[in-house]
């Protein structure tokens, strides 16, 4: 991408996951992790930050919230997201999404690189909130729902148990798996990857939201297992 007609190269999920964080906080039940801009986060993201995760347990639910402020002098855009992943072993015949709101039945086609592509494929969404899934549907790449209805989602399993999520200020969701491997993503996010052949100013990329300089944006999410 470009900022200020200079290009930088933000990798295709972004460089937080690569960054060390110090733990600012420390509880039985909750924890703060903070990491700030430095000379090489600077290098591929021009931008000074704060970004702060915070982890909380309550009974069966976990929340995690992150913290996003703008440390610099100029306005900065931005985009975040949380990739958890859940177990989901064998046998996993009679497992299903169940959306809070109705949702479109197709998704984007994701291009070679992780790109979006404008092309779109179609799923089977009964009454328009639930997804049955299986290994054939989780193979050709993740489900991204952009900009979707529903602020919370369940996977339910065969068993009887189901692993709920509800999401404060994430406007997209995706899931997303290996398959046959024994766990299913379940996403959140506030902005997506580039779009095929964007080559624009990150500014003007699809999804980014700015913060001026001192502003702090929160973005949290709520996972609750119900056992069977």
């Amino acid at each position: 991408v470009r900022v200020a007609g200079q290009r930088y190269d933000l990798g295709l999920h972004g460089f937080a996951r690569g960054l060390s964080f110090a733990v600012e906080a420390q509880e039985g039940d909750f924890a703060r992790l903070v990491a700030r801009d430095d000379a090489a986060t600077r290098a591929a993201y021009p931008f000074g930050f704060t970004l702060a995760v915070e982890y909380r347990l309550s009974g069966e639910a976990l929340e995690i919230e992150l913290e996003v402020v703008n440390s610099g002098d100029i306005a900065m855009p931005y985009a975040c997201g949380l990739h958890p992943g859940f177990n989901w072993p064998a046998p996993r015949e009679g497992a299903l999404v169940r959306f809070a709101e109705a949702e479109r039945p197709e998704v984007p086609v994701i291009a070679p690189g992780g790109l979006f592509s404008a092309q779109t494929r179609q799923i089977s969404l009964a009454d328009g909130r639930i997804l049955p899934l299986d290994d054939a549907l989780l193979a050709r790449e993740a489900l991204c729902f952009l900009n979707a209805a529903s602020r919370a989602l369940r996977l339910e399993r065969g068993d009887g148990s189901a692993l709920e999520m509800r999401l404060d200020d994430f406007p997209h969701i995706a899931l997303w798996s290996r398959p046959p491997a024994p766990f299913l993503c379940l996403e959140a996010w506030t902005g997506f990857g580039d779009p095929v052949n964007f080559a624009g100013d990150l500014f003007e990329k699809p999804s980014m939201r700015t913060l001026q300089p001192g502003a702090v944006a929160r973005h949290g999410a709520v996972f609750r297992y119900d056992a069977p």
